[in-house]
């Protein structure tokens, strides 16, 4: 099986032993997400030195307040391969929401005029996030990653043609909702992430998680559909290099 982490958060100090056990559990691609104009333009740096890692380029809801100035500018290399992460985060308000729906909203366009994928984050923000969506527009590629909706919301970024992108939350006990979102999550529309440091699966929750962990998510997302990983593998595979236009 081959994967590919289309969320995660890599460090560069730790850089190739990353990678390194990354490439040893079956994950040969892997998405870095920048989440301000310091982590984007690092994450274009891991990229430009390790073949197995793409950048993106965004500013966070948690980062809205400070604007989106220098961000546009990065699109230009050619290791960034999508606009975010970005939206609305309404749990923690570490920027104005008024300055979320902005930043957001600017990005949603930044990714038409480019014509790029664009990566959202919301948390506790549906209502805002769709109807920023619908007025903006919803470009033709956009992934709703770390997905903590249930079924309502499942469907209602499917109806909008976007992807759904799952990460370790849904192996947890807790998370019924999020296993019957993937549940009717079409193959099609199906992404697999582990968004580390971050939300590290069954039974590595505890624990920094990497990379490499994004097996364990594929086999919780595997027994939610009752088909095999390599069913998983496959369509995220797919799923995650015509997204990102990885090519084969």
């Amino acid at each position: 099986m081959r994967w590919i982490d289309n969320h995660c958060h890599l460090e560069s100090d730790s850089l190739t032993e990353v990678v390194v056990q990354a490439t040893a559990a079956g994950v040969e691609r892997m998405i870095d997400v920048g989440t301000d104009a310091a982590t984007s333009i690092a994450a274009i740096s891991k990229a430009a030195v390790c073949d197995r890692v793409w950048a993106t380029v965004g500013v966070h809801p948690h980062e809205a307040r400070r604007g989106i100035g220098g961000i546009e500018a990065l699109l230009g290399s050619d290791r960034v391969v999508a606009v975010g992460e970005c939206g609305l985060d309404y749990h923690y308000n570490h920027s104005p929401p008024a300055d979320q729906q902005t930043v957001f909203a600017a990005q949603i366009e930044m990714a038409h005029r480019h014509r790029m994928p664009l990566v959202i984050h919301t948390r506790e923000a549906w209502d805002d996030t769709f109807a920023i969506l619908d007025e903006c527009g919803v470009p033709e590629d956009t992934v709703f990653h770390c997905f903590t909706g249930g079924p309502d919301e499942a469907r209602a970024a499917l109806d909008r043609g976007a992807y759904l992108s799952f990460s370790g939350i849904v192996s947890f006990p807790s998370a019924d909702d999020v296993r019957e979102a993937a549940e009717l999550c079409p193959f099609d529309r199906l992404l697999v992430e582990t968004d580390s440091p971050y939300l590290a699966p069954v039974p590595r929750r505890g624990k920094p998680n990497v990379p490499a962990n994004l097996p364990l998510v594929g086999e919780a997302l595997a027994r939610v559909h009752g088909v095999s990983p390599e069913v998983v593998a496959e369509h995220t595979w797919d799923n995650a290099a015509g997204f990102y236009r990885l090519g084969p």
